[in-house]
């Protein structure tokens, strides 16, 4: 009852910036029949979130004339140079509903501050910074992303539709050295060893890889800024304003003017100054622990501070919110990472969840299983916390179902599973994983294929299949935050509770139902009598004797109260 159905699919071409990029082809503009208010869910949790995760560049081109800066035009190897996708493109899928459509509340993009500007090899070729994750300047925008305007519409309309915004933040190096990015200070950044991940020390004293300066996170001693930055400011008319801005900062906090609380203050900046919801973390078990408690701290500061100049703009009552990426953290491990000869706990240092890398190998079990064994951690060892899950992502080369021969079956574990869940963009439309020619993770990160949508009917039906499961879970953070039932074996039905205050949501789930007529039982969720409404066949109906019957060729029900 609550899709909306598409009058057409409109192919917009779009010119690409590299000569060997050709996977900006066209992007589809959805046209609707109506425009909707923007549904908000009044009972947001971050535990049950449903967060849809794109890179920036490669996610929807709107504005073609910022495809090329800083003379960024060398021959780069395949799907690593800049496609074109930006801020305003992020705006634009919102406002066509896009978002809402597959029920995502919200929205996790690559890091958009200005990038290195030359070029580097790292075995595959030419690589510019489209990712996001190479720093050149924290206080400024990359052009090829957009511009700070471009960012405050975005968030501004992301909170219109009832859609959060997770900031993507790099605190642990900055970007490659190149002919075009000279190296930080050695008072800033270390240049060597190279990490090995068996020790503490060998994991976060040391590059992640070679010729990625490592920021000296752990260091308190007072540094200067680079003179290469200052020069930056000064040639773009900022350098005072800067300047006054640290002043003021470090008169507040009294922090030392180490390497770490310069960038803490310039990506909270981002917090005070838009109304960013959260952060996702990178490279977390890289730095010293110490330093995401101080940048929850600053950040949780900076979010309060803005939802007291802007109370007509904030959504709800949750505090700031951190998830972190801990490479290889997996659920079972509980709330502590080994990385050798010591264990840190993320979660008592201002995260509030990690990503779990473990769903993606716990989805080829049974539907109960997996179930069962996240609902048991996340209201025991995780109470109060979270995690994370996901499939496929940005760099994880072992993604599950990486052909994409059964979408469906994804969607069911990623949507249904306990905990928060992350989209990655083109998991609801089977974007392929395994294109021609790219080494590495470039095969991971082909541009949207929303020229499927108008050309192949399976991807639609796709897409449908996702939507209907995501709204669903949108509306109802049982799914995510509640405990979950088997109520039957055969079939297979469970339900889902979640009380919180004077909110109380519950529903009931069957999944590889047999076609034609089934009988579904309710019994101990809904009462004889009450009205019941299935999503998935758009069907009301009424409990008798602890059960509905459902007569379709559907393997899968969603049930609710009706309104």
């Amino acid at each position: 009852m609550k899709n909306v159905l598409l009058l057409g699919l409109l192919s917009i071409a779009i010119t690409s910036c590299q000569p060997k990029s050709k996977d900006k082809t066209e992007n589809i503009a959805v046209v609707k029949d109506t425009i909707e208010t923007p549904k908000k869910n009044p009972n947001f949790q971050w535990e049950a979130a449903t967060v849809y995760f794109l890179l920036t560049d490669r996610f929807n081109n709107a504005n073609p004339d910022n495809d090329l800066n800083f003379e960024r035009n060398k021959e780069t190897g395949e799907l690593r140079g800049f496609l074109g996708g930006d801020i305003q493109g992020i705006t634009e899928k919102i406002k066509d509903g896009y978002f809402s459509d597959l029920g995502v509340n919200a929205i996790w993009f690559t890091p958009v501050v200005e990038q290195i500007h030359g070029a580097t090899d790292e075995g595959t070729g030419n690589t510019y910074g489209y990712h996001g994750y190479w720093a050149k300047d924290w206080t400024a925008l990359d052009p090829n992303f957009g511009t700070n305007k471009d960012l405050d519409t975005l968030i501004k309309t992301a909170h219109e539709y009832g859609i959060r915004i997770l900031l993507d933040v790099v605190l642990n190096h900055t970007g490659p050295v190149t002919k075009e990015d000279p190296v930080w200070p050695k008072e800033w950044v270390r240049t060597s060893p190279t990490c090995e991940f068996t020790t503490y020390e060998n994991t976060t004293a040391c590059t992640l890889v070679a010729n990625l300066p490592d920021i000296l996170t752990e260091s308190d001693a007072a540094v200067n800024l680079p003179d290469a930055l200052l020069a930056k400011w000064k040639a773009e008319g900022r350098l005072s304003e800067e300047l006054d801005e640290l002043e003021l900062f470090f008169d507040r906090t009294g922090y030392p003017r180490a390497p770490r609380f310069y960038i803490i203050k310039w990506l909270t900046d981002y917090v005070n100054k838009y109304g960013v919801d959260g952060f996702r973390v990178d490279t977390v078990k890289h730095a010293n622990e110490n330093a995401w408690a101080e940048l929850y701290k600053e950040a949780s500061i900076a979010f309060e501070l803005w939802k007291k100049k802007n109370k007509d703009k904030v959504l709800d009552d949750n505090p700031f919110y951190m998830v972190g990426e801990v490479y290889n953290y997996g659920i079972s491990g509980g709330q502590e990472f080994d990385l050798g000869d010591k264990k840190v706990n993320y979660f008592d240092n201002g995260f509030k969840s990690l990503i779990n890398f473990e769903l993606k190998t716990d989805a080829n079990k049974e539907y109960e299983i997996i179930f069962t064994k996240y609902s048991k951690l996340l209201h025991t060892t995780f109470k109060d916390k979270s995690v994370l899950n996901y499939l496929t992502s940005h760099d994880d080369g072992q993604p599950f179902d990486q052909d994409r021969t059964n979408p469906k079956r994804a969607a069911n574990v990623l949507l249904l599973t306990p905990g928060a869940s992350q989209i990655y963009y083109g998991d609801e439309t089977a974007r392929d994983l395994t294109i021609e020619g790219t080494e590495g993770d470039a095969t991971l990160r082909s541009f949207m294929n929303w020229n499927e949508l108008d050309s192949i009917p399976k991807t639609k039906e796709t897409l449908a299949y996702w939507q209907k499961l995501g709204t669903f879970r949108n509306d109802h953070p049982s799914i995510g935050a509640g405990i979950h039932k088997k109520i039957t074996k055969a079939p297979y039905v469970f339900s889902r509770y979640f009380s919180n205050a004077d909110f109380v949501d519950k529903v009931v789930i069957g999944l590889e139902l047999p076609k034609g007529k089934k009988s579904i039982s309710v019994k101990g969720v809904f009462g004889n009598g009450t009205k019941i409404y299935d999503r998935y066949s758009e069907v009301e109906l009424t409990v008798e004797n602890g059960e509905v019957v459902l007569d379709n060729e559907y393997d899968i029900a969603l049930l609710e109260l009706v309104n």
